[in-house]
């Protein structure tokens, strides 16, 4: 595994679960995934040595996060399985190369310009918009909305004049994201819509089933499989829309599991970990369906002012499962946990989630 965070830690318990050693190798001498591994390997992604030796000790490598360097994937596939392909992953790393592949593959996109020039600013005309970097962009890190031409160049140069892309504010009703699992063998499967709230552009709740029409779910799910094997994509990607005036349009790609996916592990049949495991390894995908409705609701470090939370508040719901990632320094912003209510009914889970996340002093939702 390269990386070694929260999407890495619930690999690598799905993979000793299942019986498999895992080596990580991330940079961080606590990293949580790397806590857990048989081995963990700390040095930079680009380090040679490093890269050689994960390549001796595993038959098949993969990857938590996007900013892994394509060009070490690419080393590494000399002599291992890799999946996703450093491909993959290169186009997931770029804005500017992600849009222009999904509009490629004819899903539907917001207007966009690419930016790599001041002129570029001049002549979109997609104002009030966002400007994104093309790379290195998380949480809404590397974003600005801009209400015109003057504002823009200002974010621009904020951003050290790196490419970008510029995005046209459309009417949002909701966001949606759909994890899906696609074989070495070419079979793939979705698991259900989840439904997500943001605050500072960052995922904060996920609601599953997700309060779209069935036939608009069912067409958000169809073009996850249908994006997955355009791109001869091989693991566990993670594809977000917007919805706006009742159409989806495919807002970012992520060649990982997602934040948004953490609901499948107790909520249905096979989680997104397992799936990652499975396509990695040449196995059979398992059953993606969902058992449950279920609400998951990030922790983060803002929660702590302080002092640890009280984790009673969760654990005195029968109905919650409470994970914490094992990171040693909450900071605001930083993903600490989640805990995720299940319930036979959508807005009892909802509800019950919310009510939690107040006790902790997350939100006043």
């Amino acid at each position: 595994m390269l990386g070694g965070g929260q999407l890495g830690r619930f690999f690598v318990l799905a993979a000793r679960q299942m019986g498999y050693r895992v080596v990580v190798l991330d940079p961080d001498p606590g990293s949580p995934a790397g806590a857990l591994a048989d081995h963990h390997l700390v040095a930079d992604y680009t380090d040679r040595a490093a890269l050689d030796e994960i390549a001796a000790r595993c038959a098949a490598i993969t990857t938590e996060f996007e900013n892994v360097p394509a060009d070490s994937l690419v080393h590494l596939a000399r002599s291992r399985r890799i999946a996703p392909s450093a491909e993959c992953v290169a186009i997931a790393q770029d804005r500017i190369r992600e849009k222009a592949a999904i509009a490629a593959h004819g899903l539907p996109l917001g207007a966009y310009a690419p930016i790599h020039a001041a002129a570029d600013l001049e002549r979109a005309v997609l104002y009030p918009g966002v400007l994104k970097r093309a790379r290195y962009g998380y949480d809404g890190k590397g974003q600005a909305r801009v209400a015109g031409i003057d504002e823009a160049r200002a974010a621009w140069e904020a951003f050290g004049r790196a490419p970008c892309v510029l995005e046209r504010l459309i009417p949002l009703q909701c966001e949606v994201s759909v994890v899906v699992a696609r074989g070495s063998d070419g079979a793939a499967l979705a698991f259900p819509v989840a439904e997500n709230r943001h605050r500072a552009g960052i995922l904060d709740v996920s609601i599953v089933p997700c309060g779209l029409p069935t036939a608009l779910a069912e067409e958000a799910r169809d073009m996850a499989v249908r994006l997955a094997r355009a791109l001869d994509y091989v693991g566990v990607l993670g594809v977000e829309y917007f919805v706006s005036e009742g159409r989806l349009l495919v807002n970012e790609i992520a060649p990982r599991p997602h934040n948004s996916g953490h609901f499948t592990i107790e909520a249905c049949a096979t989680s997104q970990y397992v799936q990652q495991l499975r396509a990695l390894c040449g196995l059979p995908l398992g059953d993606a369906r969902l058992l449950t409705p279920a609400v998951m609701v990030n922790v983060l470090g803002d929660a702590w002012r302080g002092a640890e939370p009280d984790w009673s508040v969760v654990l005195g719901e029968p109905r919650a499962h409470l994970h914490l990632y094992g990171k040693a320094e909450a900071r605001p912003g930083r993903k600490m946990g989640h805990f995720t209510v299940l319930d036979a009914e959508r807005e009892r889970a909802l509800a019950a989630a919310l009510a939690l996340r107040t006790r902790l002093g997350i939100g006043d939702d």
